[in-house]
């Protein structure tokens, strides 16, 4: 079965009709048999090429508006059959069933009827069932059979026939029998997930994810690791939506620090003002609004200069020339917004290296979502974190009332610290950030690495005093001793937001009164690992 398969008869059954026509010619100029049904057989008759229904094949007509017409012996006969296997072509002989050499089809449209926004009975009526049926089949059989799924395959297909005397070898059929399988695998998975919401079904026994790939990659986070970009087809704009308008591919860790960093601006509102996140290591080093979007860049990236240096800059609204200027003033790897205008892709077209992406909106922080990490034998699935305090969730619980300014920047930094590595801590001031400590061992730690880098660039600015003199500070979690408040009143802060509920609270409040800090709980944590 390892060697070539002449094509003598193909059964075309395709949603996406993108190509149908040439393809098909083609075939047809090989001297190939076409089989077809419903609509395909209809465009490509239209077309004037000579088509035999499935009906005619099978005997029974399509039915029930069109979910019957495919599953009969006559087709999957046609499909299973083992060529060289004595008494299946005896069976075939025996019921008249003709072998299918090739088979082509892609399946109905279920994804982007869900995308669409479409109502359960919609997306119900649009999950393919003779189309995987048959593609199993024929993937099974790929010693024999061809199969094609995808759109993009048939000039391969074409490619294979040209070179192998109008013949398949069976190394083709075998790695397209693979992507046929993957893609049931994936429509598969589309389907189950999306039930699983429809019925509110937060644990299924058994979860499953698929993608698309994007784009093959150099190398992993380190050269000696293999890694590709794929797709899920989530309608979520940002890095695998975004359009590159220049500079060299994305590496992988492009990628992962570009979605950080679009995910945290997106926190912020354009439409109360334009704001700017630098990212380095998966970890903002720089945020703010501003009154434009270059007084944003500028404020975030006065929060650590030598971090930013490498970094990815998001913006949360349209690049402008006067930003883009600003921007290159130092080297930068990526930088990611809604939108560009002509100047800015004028400036940064002398940056070769340098990526821009546009993306066309903002991802919805509020949107739920399913998020996974692989761990050894398993993974684990949670939903993306979309919580949120404003103001009036916000509960005092020191002598000191907060400032009216004070409380807007502590739900700035709040809102930065859900996106700092654990354990986060985040002063601000102002609207900025002016230091941030992330991903350590010991809260306290993180506190003192923020107050040394506020040190660093104050000096880095020619300012008297570290910037986090009079700032407020956010603490992703709660601080289980009162060393942690300690250390911020060393480092000047005046205020603090953290979750509250460890078993210490009441100490760790006593020590925020008696250095005069104002402190609020916001009952929700937001851990980054």
């Amino acid at each position: 079965m390892s060697h070539p398969i002449a094509l003598k008869r193909a059964l075309i059954s395709v949603s996406d009709k993108t190509g149908l026509i040439e393809f098909a010619r083609k075939l047809e100029a090989r001297g190939v048999e076409l089989l077809s049904t419903g609509g395909s057989a209809k465009a490509m008759r239209e077309a004037g090429l000579t088509v035999t229904d499935v009906a005619d094949v099978t005997g029974f007509p399509e039915m029930m508006d069109g979910r019957v017409k495919t599953l009969h012996p006559a087709v999957h006969g046609g499909l299973l059959a083992l060529r060289d296997n004595q008494e299946h072509l005896a069976a075939m002989e025996s019921h008249g069933i003709g072998p299918i050499d090739l088979l082509v089809v892609n399946l109905y449209p279920f994804e982007a009827t869900v995308a669409s926004g479409a109502g359960y009975d919609d997306c119900i009526e649009n999950i393919d069932i003779g189309g995987p049926a048959m593609i199993r089949a024929a993937a099974k059989n790929h010693g024999f059979v061809t199969v094609i799924v995808d759109v993009q395959d048939y000039d391969a297909l074409l490619v294979e026939l040209d070179d192998n005397d109008d013949r398949t070898t069976y190394e083709f059929r075998r790695r397209q029998a693979q992507i046929a399988y993957a893609r049931t695998a994936a429509y598969d998975a589309a389907v189950s997930n999306w039930m699983a919401d429809a019925i509110d079904e937060e644990t299924p026994r058994r979860r499953a994810f698929a993608g698309t790939l994007a784009q093959g990659l150099r190398y992993g986070e380190n050269p000696h690791q293999t890694a590709a970009f794929y797709v899920t087809g989530e309608v979520r704009p940002g890095v695998a939506s975004a359009r590159q308008w220049q500079g060299k591919e994305l590496s992988y860790n492009n990628i992962n620090d570009t979605d950080a960093a679009f995910e945290l601006v997106a926190e912020f509102d354009p439409a109360d003002g334009p704001a700017c996140a630098i990212i380095k290591h998966a970890n903002p080093c720089g945020v703010a609004r501003g009154a434009t979007a270059i007084d944003a860049y500028k404020r975030a990236f006065d929060c650590d200069r030598t971090s930013a240096f490498g970094g990815i800059v998001a913006l949360n609204q349209p690049l402008d020339g006067a930003t883009a200027e600003e921007i290159v003033k130092i080297f930068t790897e990526v930088v990611i917004a809604p939108d560009a205008d002509e100047d800015a892709k004028r400036i940064f077209a002398a940056k070769k290296n340098l990526r821009l992406l546009t993306t066309g909106g903002l991802p919805d922080p509020r949107e739920a979502g399913i998020t996974f990490r692989q761990v050894a034998g398993g993974f684990l699935a949670q939903g993306r974190d979309n919580g949120h305090v404003g103001a009036d969730a916000l509960k005092i619980v020191t002598r000191r009332q907060p400032s009216e300014t004070e409380l807007a920047d502590m739900l700035f930094a709040w809102t930065v610290a859900k996106h700092v590595k654990s354990n986060a801590i985040v002063y601000a001031k102002d609207r900025a950030t002016v230091g941030v400590g992330a991903g350590q061992m010991s809260r306290v730690d993180s506190t003192r690495i923020g107050r040394r880098k506020s040190e660093d660039m104050a000096e880095a600015l020619g300012l008297p005093l570290p910037l986090t003199i009079g700032a407020v500070v956010a603490s992703d979690a709660f601080f289980p001793f009162a060393d942690g408040i300690e250390a911020l009143a060393e480092a000047g802060a005046k205020a603090v937001i953290q979750p509250g509920g460890s078993m210490r609270d009441d100490e760790v409040i006593a020590a925020a009164d008696r250095l005069g800090l104002a402190m609020v709980f916001t009952g929700q944590r937001h851990f980054r690992h």
